[in-house]
């Protein structure tokens, strides 16, 4: 999970900002803000994450802690839409609703036969008390996760641990509204537990296959913009599940991965850092030990990793990261979005103003989704090669695509990737969509 980061002291730094790109890309101030037009507002909504109404909006209050929780079903396709759920403090009703949007997106630009939706609480997940807030959350959303809803992970929410509260219930696994639906539901079962728990350097294939979507659309952007691998640097802002991997997969591929930040704080070494021996001093909510930190790392305060000197800038801990007071601190040459929603539409705007173009998050971090759905549909099995041939392609490709548009004609990544779902969420709905789950 991508963990919150606190402001903690730290020695400053001269942090250099992004040159500008062109006058033609600084001209372009797109107005990220404004939906794109089209005569079905059903399309328009399933590939805009920032415009459209949901489907459904859904507030639950806990009967023993009062806290409350939210599910946003933005779209149903063949009755079913997937989305994680999570599990911070401060969580609110308009966060799950963007997030069900981009759910939405991600399913029409991987041309996933599912709809968008997304679940949320407003619960400290380090409380002892937390489990049981899910397991009573889930309990209440049962109806919906028992047909129509496909969860998963995400923020303060472990992979095990909603597993282990599906169990609880009597669900089985937390794609369970999926599986019911198979011609041999245990079959199915069996292949996504064997997928999910297949061990890979660095942990199990179900935890870091969206760490490994998010790096090679970073290997992918170094490439389109002529990059060699071993000098193209990279700050991580987060190093949890998402972040994490990415920084395993990036430092695995040559890249100088320079910063990441947790809860503590940024830590910085301009030659790169030993990202396996790093991630091994992480505690259980993704925090590293400082105390046994080598002693040409640098400690900085949390935000510093925004405005450090990198080619890449990867914010995979928490949602609206980067947002007009901060955007003008970056000083990477491209962003590529770990976490869901991690620029505001203004912020988007201003960095696209500057010529640095922003990989949105419903292409960077879809890996984990796409993997999902392509194991229930049985595109892949348990072998990880298989996982990681398929996702490595598919991202680079649409990577790619973006960027191309980028910089040829300026067009910014996000309304590239509209495009893009508007015309396979058109193609769907010129006919009957069918999940067919083997």
């Amino acid at each position: 999970m991508q963990d919150p980061t606190e402001t903690t002291g730290g020695r400053p730094i001269a942090v250099p900002q992004a040159a500008p790109r062109t006058t033609r890309h600084a001209a372009r101030k797109t107005d990220l803000a404004t939906r794109p037009t089209n005569t079905s507002n059903a399309i328009n909504a399933s590939v805009n994450p920032r415009g459209g109404e949901p489907l459904m909006r859904l507030t639950w209050t806990d009967p023993v802690t009062g806290a409350h929780g939210y599910l946003v079903v933005h779209t149903l396709v063949s009755g079913l839409a997937t989305g994680g759920t999570r599990m911070r403090a401060g969580c609110t009703m308009s966060e799950v609703e963007d997030l069900a949007r981009g759910m939405a997106a991600k399913t029409a630009v991987f041309d996933l036969p599912v709809g968008g939706a997304k679940g949320g609480i407003d619960f400290d997940p380090k409380d002892p008390g937390a489990i049981d807030v899910l397991e009573r959350f889930c309990a209440a959303m049962r109806p919906w996760l028992d047909a129509h809803w496909v969860t998963a992970e995400d923020l303060g929410v472990p992979q095990h641990l909603i597993d282990e509260v599906f169990a609880r219930l009597g669900l089985g696994q937390s794609y369970h509204a999926a599986i019911r639906r198979a011609a041999d539901p245990e079959a199915t079962l069996q292949r996504v537990r064997e997928g999910l728990n297949a061990p890979v350097a660095g942990g199990l294939l179900g935890d870091v296959i969206g760490g490994y979507g998010v790096a090679q659309a970073c290997l992918a952007a170094a490439t389109s913009f002529g990059w060699p691998t071993d000098v193209t640097t990279v700050a991580i802002q987060g190093i949890g599940t998402m972040g994490g991997g990415a920084a395993w997969y990036l430092h695995e591929a040559g890249m100088r991965v320079v910063a990441v930040a947790d809860a503590a704080g940024t830590l910085y070494r301009p030659g790169g850092l030993d990202i396996p021996a790093l991630l091994e001093l992480r505690d259980a909510y993704g925090e590293v030990d400082r105390s046994r930190l080598p002693e040409d790392v640098t400690t900085l305060p949390r935000d510093a990793v925004i405005g450090l000197a990198a080619d890449i800038l990867v914010p995979a801990a928490i949602s609206y990261a980067i947002t007009p007071d901060n955007s003008f601190d970056v000083a990477a040459k491209v962003v590529v979005e770990a976490a869901n929603t991690a620029t505001t539409p203004d912020a988007e705007a201003m960095l696209t103003a500057r010529g640095i173009p922003v990989l949105p998050d419903f292409v960077a971090n879809a890996g984990a989704a796409a993997w999902a759905w392509w194991l229930l549909l049985g595109y892949v099995g348990s072998d990880p090669e298989d996982s990681f041939d398929k996702l490595r392609s598919e991202m680079r490709a649409k990577v790619s695509m973006l960027l191309e548009r980028w910089l040829s004609d300026g067009v910014a990544p996000r309304e590239t990737g509209w495009e893009l779902g508007r015309a396979r969420a058109e193609a769907s709905a010129a006919g009957e969509s069918t999940v067919v789950i083997p």
